[in-house]
């Protein structure tokens, strides 16, 4: 199954580096030189990482494919993919597609509703869980998603009173 690593965000210079806009909690893993990485553009089927570097906390990536910031411009918004049969699985790291679907409960196994999308952000990340007709956006830290059960299809959920209507600490 193909995940997103990065996304292709601004040129940055005159010589074709570009902005990678993260997604991924392993960057130093995934993106280094000589790292080659797929994309999701009909005109260009692969990237070679050619030289990082950070600038501002963010990852400025040069690649061998791209020659100047008119054709760093061009690639913006691309999508920089792997295959995640090919890498090492994370403990307590899953994807999008592990957790849309699962049933939500909460710590005394009462119903809460199910996962329908997940919102990845720079802080944390947060669950959309679909409840009583509204989504709820639930954050998705250990002290509110204590358990993950992908096999078992369920998610427990401890979140703190008024998250989910008529709940009560």
């Amino acid at each position: 199954m193909d995940v997103i690593v990065a996304t292709v965000g601004s040129a940055f210079g005159l010589r074709g580096e570009v902005m990678l806009n993260l997604r991924t909690d392993s960057p130093d893993e995934r993106i280094f030189p000589g790292a080659r990485l797929r994309t999701d553009s009909s005109n260009l089927n692969n990237l070679t990482v050619d030289n990082v570097r950070v600038h501002k906390g963010r990852l400025a990536v040069k690649f061998v494919e791209i020659a100047d910031r008119t054709e760093a411009e061009a690639i913006r918004g691309t999508n920089l993919l792997i295959d995640t049969r090919e890498v090492e699985p994370e403990d307590d790291a899953w994807y999008r597609t592990d957790l849309i679907g699962l049933q939500a409960v909460d710590t005394h196994d009462r119903a809460l509703g199910e996962v329908t999308g997940l919102t990845v952000g720079e802080a944390q990340d947060l669950l959309h869980v679909e409840y009583e007709g509204r989504e709820v956006l639930v954050p998705f830290v250990y002290e509110i998603v204590p358990e993950v059960d992908i096999e078992g299809g369920f998610i427990v959920l401890d979140p703190p009173g008024g998250m989910f209507d008529g709940e009560v600490d």
